[in-house]
């Protein structure tokens, strides 16, 4: 009898916790430094949290392997919605890494927050003045073409991945530690050509100081304007798209996830919110339910695995 009040309690006792959820601020840790696009969906997301559960939200940054030191330590988080990640698909850094110490059994996906893609960009004393003229350089002369990537497992990179397998051609790729040095390299003109996301070069071209080529989309973007896509630019087929979304630890009560996905949701639905996050670059693109989003994820990770695969990328 002792034995069966106990669970009694215990069934009770959660079922209270999730109903008055959240009674203290919300930690949501994203795995990049401050200024990229991990970081500015992280403090959109954790605005609108705030909004809508009326609780504090604070930003935590764990920059380092690409999200790992982040996911790991959220994986690793007492299971009460009180510590969520902001990250992608974890299908990238297991095709990197060879001894995660976390897998997708870790977590419970809530929201997909923004979706986004890349540009690329060539140096200003380059001559191409078009992605046909790149392409048409880099198969005459394959492998003399130097690209500044934003370090393996990123967005750039496996952009970058997919480029040369729509195109058919092979460049020569020098690793970053992230899309700021990777720019300085271009400019500096120590590589010809990069990928990245809309943040880490809209104000350089804007500048003048870089010249687009396209944008990672088969179409083009309403969020990147006047940047071709890879059909328009002729190099048909070529797409390549990031994301960033919410986790939870696994073990965390669907009734707060649940509710964590519906503020979500409702923040990232407003106009204004969306208009923020399409200066950006990037798109607004909450997921149906967390069932879904978790569908989702499942579903590209084969493509992922794939992609990183053919590029070789390994990081040891």
């Amino acid at each position: 009898m002792r034995i069966l009040g106990l669970l009694v309690f215990c069934l009770f006792s959660g079922s209270s916790f999730s109903q008055n959820y959240p009674v203290k601020p919300i930690r949501i840790v994203v795995g990049y430094p401050p200024g990229g696009s991990g970081d500015f969906t992280t403090r959109i997301i954790g605005d609108e949290l705030s909004k809508e559960l009326g609780i504090s939200v604070i930003v935590e940054n764990r920059p380092g392997a690409g999200g790992s030191i982040a996911s790991e330590f959220v994986a690793k988080a007492t299971p009460d919605g009180y510590t969520l990640l902001n990250q992608g698909n974890h299908a990238i850094n297991r095709s990197l890494y060879k001894d995660l110490s976390y897998g997708d059994k870790d977590f419970i996906p809530v929201s997909r927050v923004a979706n986004g893609a890349t540009v690329l960009v060539v140096n200003n004393a380059t001559p191409y003045q078009s992605a046909r003229e790149l392409v048409a350089y880099a198969k005459a002369n394959p492998g003399k073409l130097f690209n500044a990537s934003a370090g393996f497992g990123s967005a750039p990179q496996i952009a970058a991945c997919a480029f040369e397998a729509a195109a058919g051609i092979k460049v020569t790729s020098v690793q970053f530690k992230g899309g700021g040095p990777a720019s300085q390299s271009l400019l500096a003109g120590d590589t010809q050509m990069m990928f990245a996301t809309s943040p880490t070069v809209t104000g350089m071209i804007k500048a003048g100081r870089m010249r687009p080529l396209l944008v990672s989309l088969s179409k083009g973007s309403p969020s990147i304007p006047g940047i071709p896509g890879g059909d328009e630019a002729g190099v048909p087929g070529f797409e390549s798209t990031f994301w960033f979304g919410l986790y939870a630890p696994a073990g965390t009560p669907m009734e707060i996830v649940r509710r964590l996905h519906a503020a979500a949701a409702k923040g990232l639905s407003k106009p204004e919110v969306r208009e923020k996050i399409a200066s950006q670059g990037m798109d607004a693109l909450p997921s149906v339910s967390p069932e879904a989003f978790a569908s989702e994820i499942r579903g590209e990770a084969p493509e992922i695995e794939r992609a990183l695969r053919n590029c070789g990328a390994r990081v040891e």
